[in-house]
């Protein structure tokens, strides 16, 4: 049971930074001047959206799995260094809300602002505004990529001790 929660755990946390990872360094490459030639600049942004939006959703249920690891390493091996794990995944997936309900609804209607907007100074405006935006959501990924790299390393690292005696020990 031990090696089972452990490598659920593991395998969240991996598989919840890596994602993070991919979005700062992966996504970039939508915005090549080939793909930007082929799809426009619009296409290229709308294209982002939709893999950002995916990306959130994986946001939430990495968390919630943390979340539901959290609560049975605790039940089943009463860790003493659940709390700061806790703060970890709850202050990563508070951001992954923050982000996917309202950061980015924010960034989508500035985004078909910029390029779809009735006059020039409603798209300039836009743009200007996206490019704050986009900065602040790029430097949060960065907080939550550092926040999930050290939860990784926690999941990786944590000694196996359950609070239940076995019954070999028991024995004698």
């Amino acid at each position: 049971m031990t090696a089972f929660l452990r490598f659920i755990g593991l395998l969240n946390a991996a598989v919840w930074c890596g994602s993070a990872i991919f979005l700062a360094l992966g996504l970039p490459a939508l915005f090549s001047p080939e793909l930007k030639r082929l799809l426009t600049d619009a296409g290229v942004g709308f294209a982002a959206e939709a893999i950002i939006a995916r990306f959130f959703i994986v946001q939430y249920w990495c968390g919630a799995i943390a979340l539901i690891h959290l609560f049975g390493e605790y039940i089943y091996f009463g860790k003493q260094a659940w709390r700061l794990n806790f703060v970890l995944v709850t202050t990563v997936l508070v951001l992954g809300l923050l982000g996917g309900w309202w950061v980015q609804p924010k960034m989508r209607t500035l985004h078909i602002v910029k390029y779809f907007g009735k006059t020039t100074e409603q798209r300039t405006q836009a743009d200007k505004s996206f490019k704050a935006w986009h900065a602040t959501s790029e430097g949060v990924n960065l907080l939550v990529i550092g926040g999930l790299i050290c939860y990784l390393w926690r999941v990786g690292t944590q000694e196996e001790s359950t609070r239940f005696v076995s019954f070999s020990k028991m024995r004698g």
